[in-house]
């Protein structure tokens, strides 16, 4: 191992223990007010981007903005190798500017997007497109590949698919967490919410999990066709009710690998972007609210829909 590798792994390493940890999690969720809540998070290393006074909205984007500053800061300690793997791991925020982009050229507020520096892959050549063809074409010609429609929720539902084939690229574990959270995203579209996915995301999952789990007929036959990767994310659950417990495994599965400083604070997902389309529209389905099959109003296009969610643990 390099001289880079190891300054990496031990950056890595100290971030890692900087993180809330159970116990102040549990104190975090288990304040009485979002003050105090907010409060706490001001005096943790989230300080960096959450301040005492700061509503919700401007806390949860303070706190994603302490985890990409934490990941550009250990980008710089990596070699080469190390990050272009952190850069698609980091993928997540590319994808919630994305995300805010097409709230943008479809007549809605969005939040700004993402400075993300050298962890940018195809970012400044999406962020002047015009409209949504153009940002297609774009697309289509960088690493997210053709999304296959300029349709919003098409667009969003491939992306994720995409991202999620880019993390199972790496290896090690990370491929058994991407294809897990690839088939929790796909039941909760196809089971959870009673869609059909369109030709590219179809052709994306098939790639990923096998046609013969992405077209079953019934949530349980999925699950029993799924292969080993990717069979343990939806292992004994058969109703789409219950797809809401698909995410604590996901929560827990550590990435690892080749990159093992990448996959430390990357793979192992915690929190993802929040998509807010305050016109109404179609949303991402969410697992954990299998149990409403009525059509959403709000179209959160989060990855914490899927499980596929970057975590927060360097602070």
């Amino acid at each position: 191992m390099s001289a880079a590798w190891v300054a990496g792994r031990v950056r890595a390493q100290a971030l890692a223990r900087r993180r809330l940890g159970p116990g102040r999690t549990r104190l975090l969720a288990e304040s009485a007010s979002l003050a105090d809540a907010v409060s706490i998070l001001a005096a943790t290393p989230y300080g960096h981007g959450v301040t005492r006074e700061q509503d919700l909205a401007s806390a949860q984007r303070g706190v994603a903005e302490t985890l990409l500053w934490h990941l550009r800061v250990l980008a710089g300690w990596l070699p080469r190798g190390g990050a272009t793997a952190l850069r698609t791991v980091a993928a997540w925020f590319e994808l919630a500017n994305i995300d805010a982009l097409l709230q943008r050229l479809e007549g809605r507020p969005a939040e700004e997007p993402y400075v993300l520096g050298a962890l940018g892959t195809a970012w400044p050549r999406l962020e002047d497109a015009s409209d949504i063809a153009a940002l297609r074409e774009r697309l289509t010609a960088s690493s997210w590949g053709d999304p296959g429609d300029v349709d919003p929720w098409t667009i969003r539902l491939v992306l994720r698919l995409s991202w999620a084939s880019r993390i199972h690229a790496l290896g090690g574990r990370a491929t058994a967490w991407a294809a897990g959270a690839a088939g929790v995203l796909v039941a909760g579209e196809r089971f959870g919410a009673g869609r059909d996915l369109p030709r590219a995301a179809l052709e994306r999952a098939d790639r990923m999990l096998g046609a013969s789990p992405v077209r079953a007929s019934a949530l349980g036959a999925m699950a029993a066709h799924l292969g080993r990767d990717a069979h343990w994310a939806l292992a004994g659950i058969d109703d789409p009710a219950d797809l809401w417990r698909a995410e604590g495994p996901l929560l827990e599965t550590p990435g690892a690998g080749r990159q093992p400083a990448a996959a430390r604070l990357g793979v192992r997902c915690r929190a993802g972007p929040r998509c807010r389309d305050r016109a109404g529209g179609r949303r991402l389905a969410d697992p954990g609210r299998a149990r409403d099959r009525l059509p959403r109003r709000r179209a959160d296009g989060s990855l914490r829909c899927a499980g596929l969610r970057i975590c927060s643990r360097c602070g």
